[in-house]
């Protein structure tokens, strides 16, 4: 069930999804992905009010929760048995977060064991600093397959996948690799851009809210705890990708 804020259709800078965001499957090309595109104008300063999938914090403050995962939860996620990392060796998590519209929210995540307490660390950082984040949910196995719409924004962990392009595991496999704000952050590659509409955030010089950027608070953040950033890749940028690994 959705907890929607009683919310106006703006708060601060923050507006409404658009009715068709998520909507529009996009032809998928040679390599798998579909082609990049042009940023529609609603998005190229992306600043979506959050919707709400577990209840906000009544008091406004950054609350987190660490626990076994739940078998309802486990079996809404892209989990498998054929997955790199047993269901015993995650953990789910609930984490505060700010929102595009500067309210508190509650997301989930689920993540490797060993890496969990280091996960609220750095989302509790990251919400004393008012970083925002759109939205953060587990994404369940038919979302990770479907069709791209190009215009994805959820912050995750866990996701049973190999590594874009390739056959080998990707580290979100093992639960070792968070993608953060998607959208403000995409992957680029080429002329492969994911998500596929996020073109305009490629311009890293326009600071945008939502972007990890060198020396700012999210890049900081991760790097306390260890963790290296996909913007720093020199084949490729994936400036969403923190991992414990590097990889």
């Amino acid at each position: 069930m959705e907890h929607r804020n009683p919310a106006p259709i703006r708060f601060g800078d923050a507006t409404a999804a658009p009715s068709w965001l998520g909507t529009r499957a996009l032809p998928a090309g040679p390599q798998g992905f579909a082609e990049a595109r042009p940023t529609p104008p609603e998005l190229q300063h992306r600043s979506i009010i959050t919707v709400d999938y577990l209840p906000p914090p009544a008091d406004g403050r950054f609350h987190a929760t660490v626990r076994a995962v739940p078998a309802d939860v486990l079996a809404r996620s892209s989990w498998t048995e054929n997955c790199p990392i047993a269901a015993a060796d995650l953990r789910y998590l609930t984490v505060g977060f700010r929102g595009f519209d500067g309210r508190a929210h509650t997301g989930e995540l689920l993540a490797n064991a060993r890496v969990a307490d280091d996960l609220v660390t750095v989302f509790e950082r990251l919400f004393a600093a008012d970083f925002p984040i759109e939205r953060m949910r587990i994404s369940t196995a038919a979302q990770l397959n479907a069709p791209s719409t190009g215009d994805q924004n959820t912050t995750e962990v866990f996701a049973c996948r190999p590594v874009r392009g390739k056959k080998g595991w990707s580290q979100h496999a093992y639960g070792l690799a968070v993608d953060l704000n998607p959208f403000q952050n995409p992957y680029h590659k080429g002329k492969v851009v994911l998500p596929e509409l996020a073109t305009a955030y490629l311009d890293r010089s326009d600071a945008r809210p939502g972007m990890a950027q060198p020396r700012e608070q999210a890049v900081q953040a991760f790097a306390a705890i260890g963790w290296k950033w996909g913007g720093d890749y020199r084949s490729l940028k994936d400036y969403m990708h923190f991992s414990a690994t590097g990889g």
